[in-house]
């Protein structure tokens, strides 16, 4: 073995064809090794979407370097259990107008034409007791409504109460092992904050849409008389009403509402109401069976060409709170128990956010006099004026 490299060296050099075959074959050797190779680790794994080399990283690795998340699986697998979807049947009447029938069958014909007319709607479970929160007008007027559940099991539940003022209302099932939804901080929401709709649109249940808050504190939109809406782009169809709005934590931060017409050419701008709100309400309706506020009994006028306009006193209800303080028409509100008021809605939201016989003091204008009244509210009536 020790001679055989010096006589294999002889051989290449004296038989130049040996020497030229060699060559090709240590070259072929090569070219297999390199193939090989490449089989082994295909090119499009040897590169991260970067186009760095070595740099890939295994299944999980994102979460562990704290990038953002990119699926919201696990949120929605918190809080889509407890979202329920709702059909409703009312018997609508509508008056009959003998002109469209022709002569022979205008005779004997119902003063009324009465017809069953369905709707759809969402809930939210908000506690092992079955108690379903919704929107008011999902459930008004209805002569039957049905619920049913994420995992299939359908119920006729009870209205336990109402609030038109806000468009919510609590209703409950009675189920054993109910799921219920955690309610989160809707005053700690920020517009670009990620939120996810969860609802019945068109009656394809368990619906999952995504979306941002684009603006919290909506409340000039005249939907109800008491809400500042949460605004967002997530999408809310017919169906979705009464739904889930949760953070990518699964927790309740809001009741979607309404969604602004199709027909003005808008698209992505959807309403829902804060959890907060929805809170005191949802305790009330429980304990009460109606939500109890402070009423004044005045209607108060803003200026709707100007935001920030201090509330007019535009009328008085006789024998009311205000009345018996001294307040007139014309007298302008300035402060509510001390404290600046700006704009109709907020004098609206202050009294009403009082207990019923709770004691207030009003600052007012009247002319070039300013004056201290005192009122001892009572409780507003449904749909009654400030």
């Amino acid at each position: 073995m020790a001679n055989f490299k010096p006589i294999l060296g002889k051989l290449i050099l004296a038989n130049p064809i040996l020497a030229f075959v060699l060559k090709w074959v240590l070259a072929g050797l090569a070219l297999a090794g390199v193939l090989l190779l490449a089989r082994s680790a295909p090119f499009d794994r040897m590169f991260d979407r970067a186009g760095e080399p070595g740099n890939q990283a295994p299944a999980g690795a994102a979460a562990t370097r704290g990038e953002p998340r990119r699926s919201f699986a696990d949120a929605v697998g918190r809080a889509a259990p407890a979202v329920v979807n709702i059909y409703t049947a009312r018997v609508v009447s509508t008056q009959v107008r003998p002109e469209e029938y022709g002569p022979l069958f205008q005779q004997n014909l119902p003063a009324v034409r009465r017809r069953v007319e369905s709707s759809l709607g969402s809930g939210v479970i908000i506690d092992t007791a079955g108690h379903i929160i919704t929107n008011h007008h999902v459930v008004k007027d209805a002569n039957e409504i049905r619920v049913q559940l994420a995992d299939g099991r359908v119920a006729t539940p009870r209205v336990v109460g109402t609030d038109p003022d806000t468009d919510l209302a609590v209703l409950r099932v009675d189920l054993p092992d109910l799921p219920a939804m955690t309610l989160g901080r809707s005053d700690e929401l920020r517009p670009g904050d990620v939120v996810l709709a969860i609802g019945n649109p068109l009656g394809l249940s368990q619906t999952v849409t995504q979306g941002i808050v684009s603006a919290t504190g909506r409340g000039s939109l005249r939907l109800a008389t008491f809400a500042d809406f949460i605004q967002t782009d997530a999408a809310i169809n017919f169906g979705n009403s009464g739904g889930a709005l949760i953070d990518t934590d699964g927790q309740l931060i809001g009741i979607n509402t309404a969604v602004l017409a199709q027909t003005l050419g808008t698209e992505g701008i959807g309403f829902a109401i804060p959890v907060n709100l929805v809170r005191g309400v949802m305790q009330e309706i429980i304990e009460h069976g109606r939500v109890r506020r402070g009423w004044l009994g005045v209607e108060v006028i803003g200026d709707p060409n100007r935001r920030f306009s201090a509330p007019v006193i535009g009328a008085t209800e006789p024998g009311s709170p205000a009345e018996r303080a001294g307040l007139k028409p014309g007298d302008l509100i300035t402060h509510l128990n001390g404290r600046a008021i700006v704009t109709d809605q907020e004098a609206l939201t202050q009294v009403a956010a009082l207990r019923p016989g709770s004691y207030i003091e009003i600052r007012v204008r009247r002319g070039i006099q300013s004056l201290t009244l005192h009122a001892t509210l009572e409780e507003r009536p449904v749909s009654a004026s400030q």
